[in-house]
């Protein structure tokens, strides 16, 4: 291996961030710094024991890079409504490094009989401003592109709730701030059929598109006293071209993406794909390229190793993280064979990626969990969320190790500590 080669430790360190509170529930939390500089942070954790379902969600603050938190506030996301049950999830936050806002999204959707898949067909965006470090929240309200026409029940271009939905995927796709100020979020899109109701062409277990939603502050963000009180905190959205996948080379589309921005300026999107149901089709992560700042983006193609060289990558969230160094990093899960779906969903890697190309450098490529003696063969290394900590540089990992006391199949016990990775950057 080349001197220098290797962006990380050889191990991390793993930490309980949160327990699990009882038997058959996860945890899964994602942290934050909530301001464009100091130690003020939040942290953000919601109860599981089903799939795709939050039982409930908490949020704590903390003053000092998250070495003491406040008492958890609970966050409501059930309510029987007329028509069905209301559900919300908790996604990812971002400090915008102008104003010092911090903003943060969940997506919601009216269940008519509390399926998960129902939320195909129903979930929504919405966003939260705080200028407060979180404690709260002056703004919160539904993501409508602005303009004639748009509606809460049509809120984006080819988006129709009912019909089908616009969801931020999971925690690793976090949003971001572009150097222009630009707030820019990874999202997806159950498409439409020829009948006007959200469409599987795939046949895997769901269908999505790509997209981000490209946001600008009201009041320009630059005001002065913006920072504390005035201003227009609301936030001005626009949804990007798609980014369509091939139903036959995914089965369930481009799902959950993750969006940086490359040393000449373009944003690369890496996305989830599948092979499940195809299990004949190679389990790859794909790629797109923007070229102006998020709005249109390239046809997907397979993400490769900087050498040209293939990977195997089962259908699970990634995440890109952009480091103060000016260096890019990858957090995903390689495989050594081809994957069926989902699985296996372990090791969990990281690799750093080469920011004139966009793609990944395999010598980097570094183990941070995977599964090992007494772990079900079940164990999921894939619902996380990272970021950079500002005192130490090293990247810093909330994970869940789902499943990980499983008995075969078919049941599943959800029982699971919130883990904190720190992996120290060389």
């Amino acid at each position: 291996m080349a001197q220098g080669a290797a962006p990380m430790m050889a191990e991390s360190r793993r930490e309980v961030f949160l327990a699990s509170p009882r038997a058959g529930v996860a945890v899964l939390a994602a942290s934050y710094y909530t301001g464009s500089s100091g130690g003020e942070m939040i942290s953000m954790h919601q109860l599981m024991s089903r799939s795709d379902t939050v039982d409930v969600a908490f949020m704590r603050t903390s003053p000092d890079h998250g070495r003491t938190w406040s008492e958890a506030v609970e966050v409501p996301t059930l309510e029987v409504r007329t028509g069905g049950k209301f559900r919300r999830a908790l996604r990812g936050g971002v400090a915008d490094p102008r104003t010092g806002r911090f903003v943060r999204f969940q997506i919601d959707g009216l269940l008519p009989t509390d399926d998960p898949l129902e939320g195909m067909r129903q979930w929504y965006v919405t966003y939260q401003v705080s200028v407060d470090g979180g404690r709260t929240w002056p703004v919160d309200e539904q993501v409508i592109q602005r303009g004639a026409g748009f509606s809460p029940a049509h809120p984006l271009p080819g988006v129709w709730i009912g019909k089908n939905c616009v969801m931020v995927g999971d925690l690793a796709s976090v949003p971001i701030v572009l150097a222009d100020g630009t707030l820019v979020l990874p999202v997806v899109v159950a498409p439409l059929g020829p009948d006007g109701n959200y469409f599987n062409p795939g046949g895997g277990y769901t269908y999505t598109d790509a997209a981000v939603l490209r946001g600008r502050w009201r009041d320009g963000g630059g005001a002065a006293g913006a920072r504390e009180n005035g201003g227009d905190l609301r936030i001005d959205w626009e949804l990007s071209a798609l980014v369509k996948g091939d139903p036959a080379r995914s089965t369930r589309g481009m799902d959950e993406p993750t969006v940086a921005p490359l040393a000449d300026g373009r944003l690369s999107m890496v996305l989830r794909g599948s092979n499940g149901g195809k299990p004949m089709l190679p389990g790859r992560r794909w790629v797109a390229w923007s070229g102006d700042a998020g709005r249109t983006w390239t046809k997907p193609e397979p993400w490769t190793y900087a050498d040209g060289g293939e990977f195997f990558s089962p259908s699970a969230c990634s995440q890109l993280v952009s480091h103060s160094s000016g260096r890019l990093f990858w957090i995903g899960n390689i495989v050594p064979a081809n994957p069926t779906g989902n699985q296996p969903r372990t090791p969990l890697v990281i690799g750093e990626v080469d920011v004139k190309s966009g793609l990944l450098r395999k010598e980097t490529v570094r183990v941070i969990d995977e599964r090992k003696d007494g772990d079900s063969p079940l164990l999921a290394l894939s619902n996380f969320s990272a970021r950079e900590d500002r005192e130490t540089g090293e990247i810093v990992v909330n994970l869940s190790r789902l499943f990980e006391r499983s008995p075969p199949e078919p049941a599943r016990d959800w029982t699971s500590n919130a883990y904190l990775y720190r992996l120290k950057v060389k």
